[in-house]
């Protein structure tokens, strides 16, 4: 029922959003007199704030075109390449003729796949991290389908298809690709490694990087872990989830929807959201065109969320929350126990934030202690000095202290030869592929 009140407030609100919308125009055009008045500039302010507070925002997109290597500029087209019912998998292709420009001749770098967090937010939010990147790696990045516009006959979406998602996508990229899980996808891609690991899977990484991650959420708990933990399982599935309303695609799916998701980010930093928009309202009055432009572009990214399935959500609250399965050795995959001890080959680094209030110092660090055959010359743990959560995987910090670390450890579990018959391999396939659609 919540779900319903929540598209009927906001089609209730569309007059006014459309006159605010309407006013914000008339008020900021350089042929109204008025808008050079001071009433004029509040009037104008406070058009912009309604609007801007009350309208729904879509997915953005990740807008990366361009990258530079050596200096020169390399183009990047989006692909799609691979795709099932709730992701597709991204690839940023760097354009071959600029790379050859750029470097001077054949060049290879890491298949590196990012996994971004299924936790309210679109891959998107990751942008400057795929940025980040870019120059140095061939990245791909899963991109997760808002819950809603998934039609019922595409089934089910829960913790263990995620892993089975993890997989497929490390063996479409092909063998000694590099993974990131960023945040909420940790367990998950752990256990899809160690479960590749358990099965002898020939497209097995070559390293797996986990960044601000619960992996054992019992090691310095935080406010929403010590929520998930207070309240039984029935409690959230009889108060936070909620059935899709027509017209969505995803009509009647079950969904903990995005918009309550963003009321508990919201409210986790309640003071600091409503003095950014209360600085948001006087620098339009000052008409403070970079801070006014900086506001929109964090809030437009910051506001747009999605919807998750009900098996998901509530499965993750239930083994990753509360059970600790995958920590305590108790997770079990179509009826196989995943079992970390059996990675043996792929290179482990963790990263954590010193100030991160969502998954506190050590819950990430659990992860060595959970893979006990890798190498320790193959393993490294960073906590990065003065940052909260965001700022373990965006922002200056991440470019400039954490991204570098990244990027020489990936680097060093990198093997050019490898790369470089892979790629012939490739291209080979390709050839034989077309010769065999022209016949």
């Amino acid at each position: 029922m919540l779900y319903y009140l929540y598209e009927l407030n906001h089609a209730a609100l569309k007059p006014f959003r459309d006159a605010a919308g309407l006013g914000k125009k008339v008020f900021d055009s350089k042929l109204n007199p008025l808008a050079y008045t001071y009433p004029g500039k509040i009037i104008g302010a406070t058009c912009d704030l309604f609007e801007s507070m009350t309208r729904r925002y879509g997915k953005p997109e990740f807008g990366l075109n361009q990258t530079k290597i050596n200096g020169q500029p390399v183009a990047i087209e989006e692909e799609v390449v691979w795709s099932k019912p709730f992701a597709n998998l991204v690839h940023f292709k760097r354009k071959e003729e600029d790379m050859l420009k750029a470097y001077g001749k054949e060049h290879v770098d890491p298949r590196l796949v990012i996994v971004a967090p299924l936790s309210g937010h679109y891959a998107t939010l990751l942008r400057g991290t795929v940025e980040a990147f870019l120059p140095e790696h061939e990245v791909y990045i899963t991109d997760w389908t808002d819950a809603r516009d998934v039609p019922l006959y595409k089934g089910d979406f829960n913790l263990n298809d995620y892993v089975d998602y993890v997989i497929e996508i490390l063996e479409h990229v092909g063998p000694d690709a590099h993974i990131l899980a960023i945040c909420q996808p940790g367990p998950p891609v752990l256990a899809a490694v160690s479960l590749m690991s358990q099965n002898n899977n020939p497209c097995l990484p070559s390293s797996m990087t986990i960044m601000g991650s619960p992996i054992d959420t019992r090691r310095s708990p935080t406010v929403p872990n010590d929520l998930a933990k207070k309240r039984p399982l029935s409690w959230f599935e009889n108060n936070v989830i909620y059935s899709v309303p027509m017209p969505h695609s995803g009509a009647f799916r079950r969904v903990y929807p995005g918009f309550l998701q963003l009321s508990g980010f919201i409210s986790m930093n309640s003071e600091l959201h409503l003095d950014a928009h209360q600085k948001y309202f006087n620098h339009l009055v000052e008409g403070d065109c970079d801070s006014v432009a900086k506001h929109r572009q964090f809030y437009d990214e910051y506001l747009s969320v999605l919807d998750l399935t009900q098996e998901f959500y509530l499965q993750t609250i239930d083994e990753v929350f509360q059970k600790h399965s995958l920590a305590v050795g108790k997770f079990y995959h179509h009826g196989q126990r995943v079992d970390p001890a059996a990675i043996t080959k792929v290179a482990l680094m963790t990263v954590e934030g010193e100030n991160d209030d969502i998954s506190g110092i050590g819950q990430t660090q659990a992860a060595h202690d959970l893979c006990i055959n890798i190498p320790q010359d193959k393993q490294f743990d960073y906590i990065q000095p003065g940052v909260g959560h965001y700022g373990v995987f965006n922002g200056k910090r991440f470019r400039t202290e954490i991204q570098p670390r990244l990027r020489d450890f990936i680097r060093s579990n990198f093997d050019v030869k490898k790369e470089l018959d892979f790629q012939k391999m490739q291209k080979e396939e390709l050839e034989k592929s077309r010769s065999k659609s022209a016949a």
